[in-house]
């Protein structure tokens, strides 16, 4: 009878940790998904914009927001980040978030910065296309013109209107202007998309082709379209 009691709640335990595994192995992603939330509503309610970000984020035809990029090395310089992509459909809506990265050693975190957020409004099918390649380089071979928005207490709203990507960046204390983005790699984390999805998924098909559906992403897509 020990025994029978023994192997129930063993398959009991056994049942419950494998139930738990998709939840705890979506913890990063969340986490990267609720800090890209916070970045959004930070940048629409600075008001050194003034609706500069709100009036192109109508405009945009995706975003890929990075949280939070570290500083990875003392000696060696470095910078990475993880960031979720999101494009936005034929009837407004944005899909669910793909996962990236965004890592190299020419990311300039000028002035001692340790952490900066920074949102791409991808404007363009040409910006799209580029990011969505398996490792975009800015400033690389394709030709995509990326404007960095900040550097003052004003934002020039008419400055490169025509850019495909406009990449705003904020600190720790509000605006951050001083950014280097030149010779960073846009690269997609399928691992992640695994993870937050729970199956195999390129997070070219989660965000062009629907492929994939997780509810704790709504509140950042119906953000992103309001």
């Amino acid at each position: 009878m020990k025994r029978k009691i023994l192997a129930i709640v063993a398959l009991v335990l056994a049942i419950f940790a494998v139930s738990a595994l998709p939840a705890r192995a979506q913890v990063d992603q969340q986490q990267t998904v609720n800090r890209s939330l916070a970045t959004i509503e930070r940048l629409r309610t600075d008001q050194r914009f003034k609706g500069d970000f709100d009036g192109w984020l109508a405009k945009a035809r995706a975003v890929l927001i990075v949280p939070d990029l570290y500083k990875a090395g003392l000696i060696v310089g470095g910078q990475f980040g993880n960031g979720a992509l999101l494009v936005r459909g034929q009837d407004g809506a944005f899909s669910y978030p793909g996962f990236y990265t965004l890592s190299g050693g020419s990311v300039g975190l000028q002035l001692g910065a340790e952490d900066v957020s920074i949102a791409f409004l991808i404007m363009s099918d040409n910006g799209l296309n580029a990011v969505l390649q398996n490792k975009f380089k800015i400033g690389g071979e394709m030709q995509v013109a990326m404007l960095v928005v900040g550097g003052g207490e004003e934002v020039n709203t008419t400055s490169n209107m025509n850019a495909d990507i406009r990449a705003y960046a904020l600190g720790a204390v509000g605006l951050f202007g001083s950014l280097s983005l030149e010779g960073a790699v846009i690269s997609p984390r399928d691992s992640w998309n695994e993870a937050y999805y729970g199956k195999p998924i390129a997070a070219r098909d989660v965000v062009l082709n629907a492929g994939a559906k997780n509810p704790e992403a709504d509140r950042l897509r119906d953000f992103l379209a309001h």
